[in-house]
């Protein structure tokens, strides 16, 4: 029991050694809408067509903190031409400390993003409604599972005489 009550009290030097994630702060990094056809595309009878992509990235700005940028483009097109055109560059600033190295890249591609991804669906809500169209509420997105396919094609395309090359996911 005293080996118990020894490990619970704080290092000698005041060295935090446990491990420790939190969001410092979230923010629109980037914002932009195009209503190039405006006013005559709010006469249009036909629903444009709807094409999203996203992509994330991320960043080191200082000693442990790094930054996850959620960027979504979205473009409405029908037979008329382009509705609207919007990107949003959406991103958290992340503190993360005490992590093993192969743990963190997970959590800024995998985690990360998902705690980001429904303020970033609103900011692009409004935008949109704002422009004078319909809200477009963008379905969950599934960001460890995306993760896990990414990192599964690229230790595929890394193999040998074509084999995939296994390993932990």
């Amino acid at each position: 029991m005293a080996e118990d009550a020894a490990s619970a009290e704080p290092l000698a030097n005041g060295a935090d050694t446990a491990p420790a994630i939190g969001l410092l702060t979230q923010y629109v990094k980037d914002l932009s809408f195009e209503n190039p056809n405006s006013p005559a595309v709010y006469q249009w009878q036909e629903q444009p067509d709807i094409d999203v992509q996203f992509n994330i990235g991320s960043d080191k700005p200082g000693e442990d903190v790094y930054e996850v940028s959620l960027k979504i483009e979205v473009k409405a097109k029908a037979a008329q031409g382009t509705a609207f055109a919007t990107e949003l560059t959406y991103a958290g600033l992340f503190g993360i400390r005490n992590v093993p190295e192969d743990q963190i890249h997970p959590f800024l591609f995998a985690e990360a993003p998902r705690l980001l991804f429904p303020f970033a669906r609103r900011v692009l809500a409004d935008a949109i409604r704002d422009g004078g169209f319909q809200p477009l509420i963008l379905d969950p997105i599934d960001f460890n599972g995306l993760y896990l396919q990414q990192l599964q094609a690229q230790q595929a395309s890394q193999g040998q005489d074509g084999e995939p090359v296994v390993g932990n996911a």
